[in-house]
């Protein structure tokens, strides 16, 4: 099946989309995963953004992985699942958002990219991972997940 556009995907509810990467490496058979804070509340989340005109939903996935966490990687087209949040704004209501999971084995970390200074980042076990992150749904794909980009939700 052919992955979809990050710009084609579409909500009914009113939420916006983002996509997200899970950035991972294998471990004596087993995966660690890589989180990262967010820039604001310093909270651990994976590297995620808005879909990008043009590309696949993981492709966009994997760029926002670069920009956030310097990481180089392969990103699989297989969608781990979804989860949800609410992006605080600026003088508005609360903004809903759902975010598609692309697994993304990670190949290097970078020391230089574009938001460097400005989160830290921390390899973990997923167990370790799933404890950390605030959304249940999230924490759900992290206990699931065991390398394979076929481990779904």
């Amino acid at each position: 099946m052919a992955s979809l556009r990050a710009s084609e995907i579409q909500s009914d509810s009113g939420a916006r989309t983002q996509v997200a990467a899970l950035p991972y490496v294998m471990d004596r058979g087993k995966p660690r995963v890589l989180l990262i804070t967010s820039r604001e509340t310093r909270r651990w989340v994976i590297p995620k953004g808005w879909p990008m005109k043009g590309l696949s939903a993981p492709e966009a996935a994997r760029i926002e992985a670069w920009e956030e966490a310097g990481i180089v990687g392969k990103v699989s087209d297989t969608c781990l699942g979804f989860y949800a949040y609410h992006k605080s704004l600026a003088k508005a209501d609360p903004l809903p958002i759902v975010v598609a999971v692309y697994p993304l084995r990670v190949k290097a970390l970078k020391d230089k990219y574009p938001e460097v200074g400005q989160r830290r980042r921390k390899w973990m076990s997923c167990k370790r991972a799933a404890e950390r992150v605030d959304e249940p749904e999230l924490r759900k794909i992290l206990r699931k997940f065991d390398g394979s980009p076929q481990a779904r939700q």
